[in-house]
């Protein structure tokens, strides 16, 4: 027997999860969120649900907002509990389920004049997004936003009807300008190296090529703090709705399934005022880099690294991979020996403890974290999490034989089969041309680092193309865990 998530249902839920302690009614917005997926609903929301817990700054709910299809089905399965949700927090030694209310409105993604006029009421003072580390139409060599990108191009010719996240954002600022009404700051929840000045060249370039004037408005008077963003949130399926059924009782659409740990550090730069996120474990701090290299190269860099052996392996969910006693060894001696000794020095911070801490976060076997999950996008993610490491060995000189093999590993993932000869179902924007790119290079490796959108300056290394033709050679020879266990063994440098 389960109840259905709804306001109404809340007293009978509360027997079986933690349900807010604030009256919803009183909420008020403060903050307009474009992406209203798993990530967010784990980390923002929950961040604000602990906040007005505390009774404190009721006057920050949050309004959704997306413009993706996938954001009309979130708005339905959301609106239709009442936009409540289910957090199930899961680590080693213990599971508990708890009922979010943080958000009270979510506006229909492609009602422009919906978001507009949200976003130009001067109650809103935040306007935050998490929309992937591809939605920021960044070319992913050079790090810098592409104003050639169709999208953009369409939004720049019809500015009054963008179809953007950044061209609606630009819009809301134009309103507000236009009305005498202060900006509100943007701030950006993605997993992006400086996410701020990332978000500030994406809406200050877009506005730039129709309206200039308001280009040089935002320069000089809209605020895009840098943060950095951690908690695990693995995809929703049958399986996460399943267990919210049958365990907490709750009938919930779309629940969130996420570990327990949860992080946050933020630039403190908000001109019109901010929740006092700080009261809930929110760390505010003067530069916030040191923590965006710690968290991207470790921890995502990590990801990124064990996701296609362990696809490759046919291996379905990653604490499974970190079972595999080869898989754990070749992330260690990667992380150690070519990642973390060209990461600076983080504040009050031991890099080798940090990393001890990941192990135990991958490997929690509750989370139900999966291998395609973190598979996915790698034409935007590799970029981001594994070559900025590659490229800060090779300027100073250093050998890159486990890097080189990740991009290796990558290159025979794309080529589309696993070892054992089962077909791998792709998830990124550039699947054709990535596989393409790897069917070519069995026979030239090469192929694959021709992909200069990609690899950047990194390909034109000789040391990094021998280390990587040699990997992906044995890779095809020997087989993936024959390969991780040279390279385990120091015999892979070739």
């Amino acid at each position: 027997m389960t109840t259905k998530l709804s306001l109404a249902n809340l007293e009978d839920i509360a027997q079986k999860a933690g349900v807010p302690a604030y009256d919803r009614s009183a909420l008020r917005a403060g903050i307009v969120h474009f992406g209203i997926g798993n990530f967010h609903r784990a980390h923002q929301a929950v961040y604000l649900d602990d906040l007005f817990n505390l009774g404190e700054d009721h006057d920050w709910a949050i309004v959704g907002a997306g413009v993706l299809p996938s954001d009309a089905a979130m708005r339905d399965k959301l609106t239709a509990q009442d936009l409540l949700t289910t957090v199930v927090e899961q680590d080693n030694n213990r599971s508990g389920a708890r009922i979010t209310g943080a958000m009270i409105g979510y506006l229909q993604p492609g009602d422009v004049a919906a978001i507009v006029g949200q976003l130009s009421d001067p109650a809103i003072r935040i306007v935050s997004l998490t929309i992937t580390e591809g939605g920021y139409f960044i070319d992913p060599a050079s790090g810098v936003f592409n104003p050639a990108h169709p999208a953009i191009v369409a939004d720049a010719a019809a500015p009054s009807a963008p179809k953007t996240v950044f061209g609606l954002i630009a819009a809301g600022l134009k309103a507000r300008r236009d009305q005498g009404i202060a900006p509100f700051t943007v701030m950006s929840c993605d997993n992006i190296p400086g996410n701020g000045e990332v978000t500030h060249a994406a809406v200050t370039g877009l506005a730039r090529l129709s309206d200039p004037a308001l280009a040089d408005w935002i320069d000089a008077n809209v605020a895009f703090p840098n943060g950095m963003v951690d908690r695990i949130t693995p995809a929703t399926g049958e399986r996460e709705i399943g267990i919210v059924a049958s365990q907490y009782g709750i009938d919930d659409q779309w629940p969130v399934f996420c570990e327990e740990f949860k992080q946050w550090v933020l630039e403190d730069r908000f001109p019109q005022g901010r929740p006092a996120l700080e009261k809930v474990g929110v760390q505010f701090v003067p530069d916030v880099a040191p923590y965006e290299h710690m968290k991207i190269r470790i921890l995502n860099g990590g990801h990124a690294a064990i996701a296609y052996p362990a696809a490759l392996l046919d291996i379905h969910f990653v604490h499974e991979a970190m079972e595999d006693a080869d898989i754990r060894a070749f992330l260690a001696k990667l992380e150690h020996e070519e990642i973390i000794p060209v990461i600076p020095p983080v504040p009050d911070t031991d890099l080798g403890d940090y990393f001890d801490l990941i192990e135990r976060r991958f490997s929690n076997p509750k989370i139900g974290d999966t291998i395609p999950r973190l598979a996915q996008d790698g034409s935007n993610r590799q970029p981001k999490f594994i070559l900025p490491s590659t490229a800060d060995r090779l300027s100073r000189g250093e050998d890159v034989v486990g890097l080189a093999l990740v991009s290796a590993l990558w290159c025979r993932y794309s080529a589309g089969t696993t070892d054992s000869g089962r077909a791998i179902a792709f998830n990124d924007a550039n699947a054709e041309r990535l596989q393409a790119a790897a069917l070519k290079a069995q026979d030239d490796p090469d192929a694959f680092l021709a992909l200069s959108d990609i690899f950047g300056e990194v390909a034109g290394s000789t040391l990094f193309r021998r280390r990587f033709a040699h990997a992906l050679r044995t890779l095809y020879e020997k087989g993936t865990r024959e390969t991780l266990k040279l390279y385990i063994g120091g015999g892979l440098a070739g």
